[in-house]
């Protein structure tokens, strides 16, 4: 794979650096983000492989699942090589129902980094991201002092922002050091609008990627892979390619902007291993243009 690299919390006192093409976990669960994987054997396989594809850098969240793909990580590659960075997020749950709530008060953070730490075996998270949630009634300050108040107990190494729009963004870096930031971002998709799975309203990269830029700051996308059944843009640049849409999306957004971090989630070995190969095309400016 393209061993280019991005560096996290570049302007801390403990950067980071990895590949600059990551894999999210949130596909791994059952239906519905919720339960089991119907292939559990192909999810294990999925994580392993990402460490012998060079992938150094895997999302995921404690509600995913619930726990599981926190569990399925542990069990597949603990223990973690010394460069692969677990990033995870904390400022949602679920329901009995399915349904995503804010979980965002004080001392559901602390709970929550708690779990992650205990189902992921580890005695320091590097990365986490809180994730703002619909229907929140705690202030966006109020629960983000809570992670910067973790890193100083030595909780976290490094704090990033999620589902955050350029005026959150903005106060989280008057409070510290932002690492990261997780938005959704793709060719289809760049700027909020509200996801028809009852996920409310979800901020775009396209909002902060000018600011993340300005700051160093790599900007992680999420929901990255949905393309409209009509793209007749991605369709042709598939064809010149000889590659699918999916891939030709995620050469979209790894050529849009270095600060650009892609972490594409599949359930599929097959599909994992076509979403790789996404590092190795490379767009024109031509191709950009018409994209």
């Amino acid at each position: 794979m393209n061993k280019q690299e991005i560096i996290i919390a570049e302007r801390s006192n403990h950067p980071l650096k990895v590949n600059r093409f990551g894999y999210g976990t949130m596909r791994l669960t059952g239906e519905g983000i919720w339960g089991e994987p119907t292939n559990r054997t192909e999810a294990l396989q999925i994580l392993k492989q990402c460490i012998t594809s060079g992938i150094n850098f895997i999302d995921t969240a404690d509600f995913y699942g619930e726990d599981v793909t926190n569990r399925l990580i542990a069990e597949a590659i603990h223990p973690y090589p010394k460069d692969l960075v677990i990033c995870t997020k904390v400022g949602g749950a679920r329901k009995s129902d399915k349904s995503w709530i804010p979980f965002n008060r004080p001392e559901n953070l602390r709970s929550s980094i708690e779990n992650n730490l205990r189902t992921l075996k580890l005695e320091q998270i590097t990365l986490v991201h809180f994730r703002i949630m619909p229907g929140t009634d705690v202030s966006f300050r109020e629960s983000l002092q809570v992670m910067f108040d973790m890193q100083s107990e030595g909780k976290i190494l490094h704090v990033g922002i999620s589902n955050v729009s350029p005026e959150e963004l903005r106060t989280a870096l008057s409070m510290g050091n932002i690492a990261t930031v997780e938005n959704m971002y793709g060719h289809a998709q760049r700027t909020t609008m509200n996801l028809p799975h009852g996920g409310g309203e979800t901020r775009g990269g396209e909002e902060v990627l000018a600011i993340c830029e300005e700051n160093k700051i790599p900007l992680i996308p999420f929901f990255s892979l949905f393309i409209p059944a009509q793209d007749d843009r991605i369709a042709a640049i598939a064809k010149k390619y000889n590659a699918t849409n999916a891939q030709i999306n995620l050469a979209w957004l790894l050529h849009r902007s270095p600060w650009i971090l892609p972490i594409p989630g599949t359930s599929s070995l097959k599909h994992f291993e076509e979403n790789l190969k996404a590092t190795e095309i490379k767009l024109t400016e031509d191709d950009m243009k018409f994209l």
